[in-house]
């Protein structure tokens, strides 16, 4: 677990981010509703189901993210960031190209097939700019010693760093998840 200074990961963070509105508004955003609700051929998910789950995460992640923001721990003068041994771990897991193992969604963040396609892309659009605007405000708190409980146990705290490193991650293999799907779409399409 290598230490960091706060600003150069919140800083690295704000622009995968930056990245990842830039992908969804220029590949899913002006997507026909076909596009975005077809079923990946191996019977995965959609693009759109892509999205909502990660939708689904932001909807915990976001508003729980903005409380430790509101209740910070520590006084905001520790400028370096260490992960955590578990939030690391769990970074890992999620990042792309670290590890190809598929894993099990639980149950309240599998999307259902039929979504409404555009929505769902709005909303991953707008809670990615309240991602940016948290990383940005996190910037003046510590955020090794402010935690937040994960979705999965509310007993479990990663720091708020590693919450961020964590979800940007999630998304990222999502979103690249996604992409594949639009570029297998293309290819298995027939010749008009």
């Amino acid at each position: 677990m290598k230490t960091i200074s706060r600003t150069e990961l919140l800083g690295t963070l704000e622009q995968r981010v930056e990245k990842h509105i830039t992908q969804c508004i220029t590949v899913f955003q002006n997507l026909s509703d076909e596009k975005l609700l077809k079923p990946a051929v191996d019977g995965g998910w959609s693009i759109a189901q892509c999205l909502e789950h990660l939708n689904s995460y932001g909807r915990y992640y976001l508003p729980a993210i903005q409380r430790a923001i509101l209740h910070p721990s520590g006084n905001g003068s520790n400028q370096k960031f260490t992960s955590g041994w578990l939030g690391n771990y769990f970074t890992r897991m999620m990042e792309p190209g670290t590890s190809a193992k598929k894993y099990r969604s639980p149950k309240n963040h599998v999307p259902v097939p039929q979504l409404d396609a555009q929505a769902v892309v709005a909303e991953f659009i707008q809670q990615q700019e309240q991602m940016i605007q948290y990383l940005r405000t996190a910037k003046a708190i510590d955020i090794s010693a402010t935690r937040v409980p994960i979705s999965l146990s509310k007993w479990i705290r990663l720091k708020l760093g590693d919450t961020f490193c964590f979800v940007i991650a999630h998304n990222e293999r999502h979103l690249q998840q996604a992409k594949r799907l639009l570029m297998k779409k293309d290819v298995d399409a027939p010749a008009v």
